[in-house]
């Protein structure tokens, strides 16, 4: 009769202990409270005409030399270079370093090994490390390995990226600065 009561009673206690894990676990699905953000129209404004310019000279290049899938990427990378100019993922090293990193090794996993899911699956892992490893976390850039591996574009690819990514921080350096209240880059290494 002890026996069961302790079984009953460690069952119990257990069972406490596994309905707080899980009303912890979803407490944090339910996120936290929004912040109310004031947008800055003006601002953002400039950041939508200098975008448009960046792409537009992107654009061109892409589609001049046969590689129009690397506006998805680089339009991506965009958006965070014009919109959040200050941030640490638009700085010319996170933008050039990522996509050349991120490509470069997507093309290289893709040459040896080919196109199928597992590719696909280790080169987002090789580009994760090496984006940490050499201090180059650019999202979009992850796109761009991707695009390379999912449409076997070969090493062309790498050089529309290439161009791209440096107009686009060549645009933005210039745009950005004209303005009294903006400035790009914060950094460049």
């Amino acid at each position: 009769m002890r026996f069961e009561k302790s079984i009953e009673r460690d069952l119990e206690k257990n069972s406490n202990i596994f309905a707080e894990v899980l009303t912890t676990y979803f407490k944090k699905m339910k996120g936290d409270a929004k912040r109310q953000v004031k947008i800055d129209y003006i601002d953002s404004l400039v950041s939508v005409i200098g975008g448009f310019i960046a792409m537009i000279a992107i654009g061109f290049v892409a589609i001049y030399l046969g590689y129009p899938m690397a506006l998805a990427p680089l339009g991506a990378s965009c958006v965070l270079v014009f919109l959040m100019h200050k941030g640490p993922l638009s700085q010319p090293r996170q933008v050039i370093g990522g996509h050349f990193f991120s490509t470069t090794a997507a093309l290289t996993v893709w040459s040896i090994i080919g196109h199928s899911l597992f590719t696909i699956g280790l080169v987002v892992v090789i580009v994760l490390m090496i984006m940490l490893i050499t201090d180059t976390f650019h999202p979009p850039a992850a796109a761009s390995a991707l695009v390379a591996v999912n449409f076997e574009l070969g090493w062309g690819f790498l050089l529309v990226v290439m161009i791209g990514a440096l107009l686009l921080v060549a645009v933005s350096t210039f745009y950005n600065n004209i303005f009294q209240k903006r400035q790009y880059p914060q950094h460049w290494l």
